[in-house]
């Protein structure tokens, strides 16, 4: 049940305000608070969906209230109650984070409008943290490891930074988990992570893919479309397989980190961009610059920071660990019982040579849920994870 508070000075207002959103809805929860102090005290103290704030009170103005809750609870949406003459102060509290403002006497129909709209603007924020705190455990990262244990230090240390990374490992070994560890641990975390597989977009079109372009620029521009650029901004832009990119690409890459400057292709208006660079590669970018198909100085740009994932091969003692972590989640992805693995299952997989890395155990662990008894043996291990 949404549960609203109302703190308004005045006493008809209050009791316009409460029959109206009681009549609206009977699943609506109000209260209400004569002051902004009162007001104050009972949002740090209970959960609100919404509050409604008067601006002109004594002991504490709207304004400080709504600089007081932005404070402790910022994703409560907060809708100013203004008088005729506060329309100006109304509207520089939009700008310090109120969702909107009323003017009194109430409309009846602008003010539902705006309590629906705020209350479905909570949901999405609450719906928004669950979704992003199951992304986050998607790409946790599993292992303890000294090579685990060393790239979480790194992690830690570099995510609060604008340092840009470069992440080097084979296929397989989860780069990518890294590359959104450091963006969920960073300041830029409530903005966009944007991810760019530079090795799956043709090159005749990654500059397009990367910056945008403007109609007619190419024969299938049929309208203006922004690139990935303009779409991680104040975010992070994730540039998976950075040592496919074309030599062209690279170049405008380089001159938008210089720069903060992108163009869109077939445009000549630059586009100023906020955006933390995060790349990486499979292959060794120190042999593809000696054979002119990298630009070193995009790799100086880039390699601020460099973290080197290791192979499975590398980490045979995190497989009990990430077993155990890809078979739960298999389990809960499938709606099925949790399957054990034997002793002896477990260290003949630590026993196998892993080419495809962390995805090819994955994709392993899965076949032997399936396929395999109702506790995972070592024959099970010979008979269905066979090369």
């Amino acid at each position: 049940m949404p549960k609203i508070l109302i703190i308004e000075d005045e006493a008809a207002i209050r009791r316009v305000l409460t029959k109206i959103l009681s009549e609206e809805n009977e699943s609506y929860e109000v209260e209400d608070a004569e002051d902004g102090m009162i007001g104050f005290e009972k949002i740090k103290n209970n959960d609100y969906d919404l509050v409604l704030c008067d601006i002109k009170m004594p002991k504490m103005d709207g304004v400080e209230v709504l600089e007081a809750v932005k404070k402790i609870k910022p994703e409560i949406p907060i809708v100013m109650i203004s008088g005729h003459g506060d329309m100006e102060t109304a509207i520089t509290t939009m700008r310090m984070g109120a969702f909107d403002y009323i003017s009194k006497p109430p409309d009846l129909n602008r003010l539902l409008n705006t309590v629906r709209n705020a209350l479905d603007k909570k949901q999405l924020v609450v719906e928004n943290k669950i979704l992003k705190k199951k992304v986050s455990k998607n790409y946790e990262m599993v292992g303890e490891s000294d090579a685990i244990d060393l790239i979480k230090v790194m992690v830690d240390k570099v995510a609060q930074t604008e340092a840009r990374v470069l992440i080097t490992g084979s296929n397989g070994t989860g780069k990518e988990l890294v590359a959104h560890q450091l963006h969920e641990k960073s300041d830029r975390a409530s903005y966009p992570l944007i991810e760019v597989n530079c090795a799956a977009i043709p090159s005749e079109l990654i500059e397009s893919e990367l910056f945008g372009h403007v109609k007619g620029a190419f024969t299938s521009a049929v309208k203006d479309r922004a690139g990935k650029f303009e779409a991680a901004d104040k975010g992070t832009l994730f540039l998976d397989e950075i040592g496919d990119m074309s030599l062209s690409a690279q170049a405008k890459v380089l001159r938008a980190l210089q720069e903060n400057m992108i163009t869109r292709v077939g445009a000549d208006k630059d586009i100023k961009v906020n955006v933390r660079v995060i790349a990486a590669t499979n292959k060794d970018l120190k042999t593809e610059i000696a054979e002119g198909r990298f630009r070193e100085d995009l790799y100086h740009r880039l390699a601020v920071i460099l973290i080197k994932v290791p192979s499975l091969n590398q980490r045979r003692e995190d497989i009990p660990l990430l077993v155990t972590h890809f078979t739960n989640k298999i389990a809960s992805e499938q709606g099925t019982a949790v399957k054990k693995f034997s002793k002896n299952a477990i260290k003949l997989l630590q026993e196998y040579d892993w080419t495809g890395n962390i995805r090819e155990l994955r994709n392993v662990v899965e076949r032997l849920i399936i396929l395999g008894g109702k506790e995972i043996s070592e024959n099970d291990v010979k008979l269905f994870a066979s090369k």
